[in-house]
């Protein structure tokens, strides 16, 4: 390894280039290298302090040739070496302050001796001035060719990024298009969801009653426009005996399985009415006949019995808010029977409420999402109970819709929504 001092910047980096072209090191590697030495050796030369330049040719563990170069920078009153930490080619340092370069070697490298014309043996075969003009002329040509090449490699590195700028600029202008795409077919699959959903729903929903003396509306929402069916349901038919009979089921939970929970408990109501069970007892036997298929159905449900030709009407409950009478002088109350749903320990209703519904009296069914919507189901029944006086003697159709405008206009706590309106008229 070779081994020369320095006392000015311009003779150092004359010799690293000459040793940098002697190895046909790329033009690129070359500028990198002597502003790399430049930059360590500026401040010590800067100050009038010799550097020490050693340079030679090293094998490295795979076997390969590579150029090293290290600089030996003096030490001043023991102040340790301060190297940059960001070189345009990486160093590293040595314990004794000693920062070396190692570049790899091209195949074709020669031995690393100065090319004549560039270093030593040109200076000593030429008139003094001779040779610092001719080597002053080989220093500006390798400068511009070290010029040329970063100017092309800067160029290179444009070209590639206006290239990527136009590919992500496509790029994004497809991932654009594909979004609006997919937000599109999402909201057709929403549209034709919901109307499949609404029409199975309509399809559970039972067909309007036709009877004498009696008015029959009812409104429905659900808690969410994307989940169109829900856990309340209500059936109607008549009896034998042409008593009305209405069932008003809140099944636990939201979607199609608390539809198919609430359509299951409506059937098995319907079903024991229809064989004749007393209204006090259909609770619980509807309990008692679901539970051996599904340990985990849970609802709420509330029956109501009319007899048109006199007016009875008989309540029986199991853990549903309690029916409201709006008479037709303004009056309201609600009638409160106690008991327990389908899925509720000691199921049941604990009596059957009786009361007479004279002409032109409503009654209003209803689910606790058209009184909890704002998470206080006692200012929601009074507000409720409030309404129904002052809608009272609207048309029936429209009471329901009303009802639900004026109580779920502040909705706190979304919820399924169910209100059926039940008028008796003169006959």
């Amino acid at each position: 390894m070779t081994r020369e001092t320095f006392r000015t910047l311009t003779a150092l980096r004359h010799t690293v280039r000459s040793i940098a072209l002697g190895h046909r090191l790329p033009a690129d590697d070359r500028a990198r290298l002597v502003l790399s030495l430049s930059e360590v050796a500026a401040p010590a030369l800067g100050g009038g302090r010799p550097v020490t330049l050693m340079s030679g040719r090293e094998t490295d563990e795979d076997g390969a040739h590579q150029l090293t170069l290290a600089l030996r920078l003096p030490q001043q009153n023991r102040v340790p070496v301060v190297v940059p930490e960001r070189l345009p080619l990486r160093a590293r340092t040595r314990s004794d302050g000693t920062v070396v370069w190692n570049l790899p070697l091209p195949s074709t490298g020669t031995n690393g001796h100065p090319v004549p014309g560039i270093g030593q043996q040109a200076c000593r075969s030429t008139a003094p001035s001779a040779a610092a003009a001719q080597s002053s002329e080989a220093d500006i040509a390798l400068l511009e060719e070290e010029l040329r090449a970063a100017l092309a490699r800067a160029d290179a590195l444009a070209d590639e990024h206006r290239m990527l700028k136009h590919e992500l600029a496509e790029t994004n202008s497809g991932v654009l298009a594909l979004y609006v795409q997919l937000e599109e077919r999402d909201e057709q699959l929403r549209t034709a969801h919901g109307r499949t959903l609404r029409a199975l729903e309509d399809a559970l929903r039972p067909r309007p009653l036709h009877v004498d003396g009696l008015e029959l509306a009812v409104h429905y929402a659900p808690a969410s426009d994307e989940a169109p069916t829900g856990g309340d349901l209500y059936d109607w038919f008549t009896l034998p005996d042409g008593t009305v009979h209405i069932t008003v089921v809140d099944a636990l939970g939201h979607g199609i399985t608390s539809t198919r929970t609430a359509l299951t408990v409506t059937h098995a109501v319907r079903t024991l009415a229809l064989e004749g069970h007393p209204l006090e007892s259909i609770v619980a036997r509807t309990d008692s006949v679901l539970a051996p298929f599904d340990q985990n159905v849970m609802a709420t449900l509330l029956l109501a019995r009319l007899n048109l030709a006199d007016g009875r009407l008989t309540l029986a409950n199991g853990s549903h808010p309690p029916a409201l009478l709006a008479r037709r002088d303004g009056t309201a109350s609600y009638l409160e029977v106690r008991g327990r749903g389908i899925g509720f320990p000691m199921p049941g209703s604990d009596r059957v409420l009786t009361a007479t519904m004279e002409p032109d009296d409503v009654l209003l069914l209803y689910t606790d999402g058209l009184t909890e919507s704002r998470r206080d189901p006692c200012e929601g029944e009074a507000r409720l109970k409030e309404a129904l006086c002052r809608h009272r003697a609207r048309p029936t159709e429209q009471i329901p819709g009303l009802l639900a405008e004026d109580l779920l206009s502040d909705v706190l706590h979304q919820d399924d929504t169910l209100a059926i309106a039940v008028r008796r008229t003169a006959v």
